[in-house]
């Protein structure tokens, strides 16, 4: 197989993955961007590894567009981090697996704290999505990497879906570009 034809494999994968979301997103969309709207807090973004990577783009995005937002990682939340949350903030989880060990154990701080949980999983049986106020589907059919090690059309797909949300409160917020800094 020539290099293109495994370059044109991955763009095909992860556009399918993309394609996909429109079939997963439902009301229930609505319902987070209305939640991040009436909040007084920021939204949080959380996640390990390649899906803390994405979340702070995430985050860039929805701060960058009018949405007051952190990203955090989750190691560093018990190093004192957790102390900038207060209870007006909205924690936005992000895990493909629902499982991930070190975004679970922030669950009972949240809980405990007030914080409404939004969490963007590709399980919706998972841990993470079954504790949320609100889950948001970012299940892939397939991974492009062949080896199934590397998380790709899964952190394509969580992408897309944070720039869905982030354009969503953009334009409920009637952003301007004289309001882009």
């Amino acid at each position: 197989m020539k290099h293109l034809d495994r370059a044109l494999r991955v763009i095909m994968l992860e556009g399918e993955a993309i394609l996909n979301l429109s079939t997963q997103i439902d009301e229930q969309f609505n319902e987070v961007v209305d939640c991040i709207l009436k909040t007084q807090g920021r939204v949080i973004v959380c996640g390990m590894g390649k899906s803390g990577i994405i979340g702070k783009k995430i985050s860039a995005t929805l701060a960058s567009t009018g949405t007051p937002s952190f990203s955090m990682h989750p190691g560093e939340a018990f190093h004192g981090d957790l102390g900038m949350v207060v209870k007006e903030d909205i924690f936005l989880a992000i895990s493909n697996s629902g499982e991930t060990d070190e975004v679970i154990r922030l669950l009972p701080f949240l809980k405990d704290n007030g914080n409404t949980l939004i969490s963007m999983t590709g399980n919706s049986l998972s841990t993470l999505a079954k504790e949320s106020k609100f889950h948001v589907s970012i299940a892939v059919h397939q991974e492009a990497c062949p080896l199934k090690l590397a998380p790709t059309s899964s952190t394509t797909a969580t992408l897309v879906m944070g720039d869905a949300l982030a354009i969503a409160l953009m334009r409920a917020r009637e952003f301007r570009p004289e309001n882009f800094a």
